[in-house]
């Protein structure tokens, strides 16, 4: 399947003024409606189109949680895949810090990805079929995991990736228990209907550095002040086993983890087929394919 034709205008100019802006978003949230079939139910389906994100408590038994915390010990300790491009480590501390791609490293991951209880939430919330924009495992460890600072994803993949609207949505799988305190995910509700156009172009190979630690495509302060005077802030906690979807315009960042307890995911991108991938409108080539697949191909059970 190839990619679709650039949209002729621009709805979400970024990093292209010298000023920040804010722009209301024009798209759904719930693309197929909250009466729409699937795993969620309406309550939750509204939840997310108000919040712009949805907890699901018990998305993964305690086995299977024990078997996806033995693949990601076994992922990050291999040789091989620790000198991948794929692999990220920590700025200071070195430990791995991301693995990209990780659906087509792990067969177990593959097989995650493409469970109804994952894969069909996405359909559900994207009203049409999905494929998985990026996928990757999140390593925060104890004593040495970095933050994320505030940001949209969705700003970065228009801008680097050529994403033409927000149609895409995010699922973080916990492995490991989200406490407040060891770097859970902080999400401003309902910031998903506000855009955020950021200030500054974005170099050659950005990517290089952002996936350690992001500057450009992250919002100002003033512009972050206003999001969370707002709609405030929500501390995304709960046991192994729990998971978040979330929109990807939501404003969402993490803190770094000084604490002994590590925090692990695995977290998946579906973009919607309708949604494919155009040239970036803000940087000057495509990220990797590991990042950002261009090719479209939908995710069957």
């Amino acid at each position: 399947m190839t990619v679709l034709d650039a949209p002729t205008t621009d709805r979400y100019p970024t990093r292209i003024a010298d000023r920040p802006a804010l722009i209301q978003r024009g798209e759904p949230t719930v693309w197929g409606g909250t009466d729409a079939p699937g795993p969620l139910s309406r309550d939750e389906l509204t939840a997310h189109d108000r919040d712009g994100f949805v907890t699901v408590p018990e998305l993964l038994t305690p086995g299977e949680v024990a078997s996806y915390a033995a693949e990601l010990d076994r992922l990050a300790a291999d040789p091989g895949i620790r000198a991948d491009e794929r692999t990220i480590v920590e700025k200071s501390s070195q430990q791995v810090r991301s693995i990209f791609e990780v659906h087509r490293i792990s067969e177990a991951v593959a097989a995650l990805v493409a469970d109804e209880r994952v894969a069909g939430r996405a359909r559900q919330i994207l009203g049409s079929d999905v494929y998985v924009h990026q996928s990757r495992i999140n390593y925060k460890p104890g004593f040495g995991g970095g933050g994320f600072y505030w940001h949209s994803d969705f700003e970065t993949w228009h801008a680097e990736d050529g994403m033409p609207v927000p149609r895409a949505v995010s699922i973080s799988i916990a492995l490991t228990e989200n406490y407040p305190h060891n770097g859970c995910l902080m999400i401003m509700p309902g910031s998903h209907r506000t855009f955020v156009a950021c200030v500054g172009e974005t170099p050659a190979d950005h990517y290089k550095e952002s996936l350690r630690e992001q500057e450009i495509g992250t919002p100002d302060p003033d512009s972050l002040t206003t999001l969370a005077d707002r709609h405030g802030i929500a501390m995304l906690t709960g046991p192994a086993g729990s998971a978040t979807l979330f929109d990807s315009n939501c404003m969402h960042g993490s803190a770094s983890n000084i604490t002994p307890y590590s925090r692990s995911n695995i977290f998946v991108v579906f973009n919607s087929v309708e949604n494919g991938l155009t040239e970036p409108y803000a940087a000057p080539s495509p990220r990797p394919s590991y990042i950002a697949t261009r090719e479209i191909a939908p995710i069957t059970g």
